[in-house]
């Protein structure tokens, strides 16, 4: 998400700009439920008093626990990659977001798709927005914005007779164009009319600098949830709290001081639902800065791009079924190991997925990163620099390898196939 300079909110409610998420959106109920729709929130907030009934915790959990036989009792995720097929999003190099997020719901969804108790949707590839989406823009276009407008005005009815407060955006977002806006909440509306239940909006994030070319000073990831006013608030914020302790395991949490909480409330971004506009469980995930070195390095990206992707799979398994979140055909909970090291790492210019491998196992070994240190300090690179090193020669000395500084030879590799993969023969 990059950030501008402040303005009021109160532009977004009572008049302006479309509000984007990095530039994403949602949706939730019909104008005609008013008072009904308050009875029925249940463990949402009581003080909205519009759109239709929001999911609650107990929703998702008995549909994921319903017998299979049952038609339609599957959790229905939609995965929305965010921005457009061919255009937005932030870019360094040669990377685009608008592809990495791809790649990760392409990951989450084959995940996802593994069990029979989830139904997964994509709005997007590379390419194209998929068919379904597509017709659905085409065909609904001026009812997405009648109904967004509906929910509009009841928001500043709801502020006029003291139901609503505005709140200070935590971050100030870039406004979308105004057809982004609304096909972002033409998905919004999409999910209310398919019976959606959860939606992840999935982002890289970016910091304006005075220099694009070169790496800005903020790292780690961020969960985006609804502020605690909109009707979906409690549900999503569970969902996301699961989901962030997985993530922050062997991620950082984003340094940027507004969102150094990891999971931060917004009131005006779309994909997490503006003007009560979602019922779904709704967040927006930016999975890190885009200029992280995991995301900048070709041979690492795909591997780093599956384990977020299934740090976010197994965190929706811990919202669901917390005995038995993790897949049980993995010994970890790291799609980076088990890993099977077969030649020396030394020299401080070496990277690679050898590295990558070795910083996740020194992290489950509780020595990276080396105290006082931070992930945000040192983060999964894949390269050997001085995080690595210090952290590898606490555990040498663990292990009783005393002459193997700086490098993993040949007895830091046995110890290493030996506890975090495949003893080469």
């Amino acid at each position: 998400m990059r950030y501008l300079l402040a303005t009021s909110i109160a532009l977004l409610l009572l008049g302006a700009p479309w509000v984007a998420d990095h530039y994403s959106p949602q949706t939730p109920g019909v104008i005609g439920s008013i008072m009904s729709a308050f009875d029925r929130v249940g463990d949402q907030i009581a003080s909205i008093i519009m759109v239709g009934r929001a999911k609650t915790v107990d929703d998702l959990r008995s549909r994921y626990d319903v017998d299979r036989r049952r038609p339609r009792t599957q959790v229905r995720v939609l995965l929305v990659p965010g921005h457009e097929p061919d255009f937005g999003g932030t870019e360094f190099g040669v990377v685009k977001e608008r592809d990495v997020v791809v790649s990760i719901a392409d990951e989450i969804s084959a995940l996802l798709s593994k069990n029979p108790r989830y139904q997964v949707f994509v709005t997007r590839d590379t390419v194209s927005w998929k068919p379904e989406f597509q017709e659905y823009f085409k065909n609904n276009w001026e009812e997405i914005i009648a109904w967004k407008d509906a929910h509009k005005s009841e928001t500043i009815e709801l502020m006029e007779i003291g139901k609503f407060e505005l709140s200070v955006p935590p971050v100030e977002h870039v406004t979308a164009p105004n057809n982004v806006a609304i096909r972002l909440y033409g998905i919004n509306k999409w999910v209310q009319d398919n019976d959606i239940d959860i939606v992840l909006h999935l982002h890289l994030n970016d910091y304006p600098r005075r220099r694009i070319s070169e790496p800005g000073s903020y790292s780690g990831f961020s969960i985006y949830v609804p502020e605690k006013q909109y009707i979906n608030s409690t549900t999503t914020r569970a969902l996301a709290s699961t989901i962030f302790g997985r993530l922050s395991k062997y991620s950082p949490i984003s340094d940027f001081a507004p969102e150094s909480t990891g999971i931060v409330e917004d009131q005006e971004l779309i994909a997490i639902g503006p003007y009560n506009t979602v019922g779904a469980a709704s967040m927006l995930i930016e999975y890190g800065y885009i200029y992280e070195p995991h995301f900048m390095n070709a041979e690492i990206r795909p591997l780093a791009i599956r384990d977020i992707a299934y740090q976010t799979y197994i965190g929706m398994s811990d919202f669901f079924d917390p005995e038995s979140a993790v897949n049980y055909d993995r010994f970890y909970d790291t799609v980076a190991l088990p890993h099977t090291w077969k030649n020396e790492v030394a020299g401080q210019s070496t990277e690679g997925i050898d590295v990558f491998a070795l910083q996740t196992a020194l992290m489950l070994d509780g020595v990276y990163p080396p105290v006082p240190m931070s992930k945000n300090d040192c983060p999964r690179t894949g390269k050997l620099g001085v995080c690595t090193k210090k952290s590898l020669d606490l555990f040498q000395k663990k292990h009783g390898i005393t002459d193997e500084k700086d490098r993993v030879g040949s007895k830091t590799i046995e110890v290493l196939n030996r506890t975090f993969g495949v003893e080469v023969i």
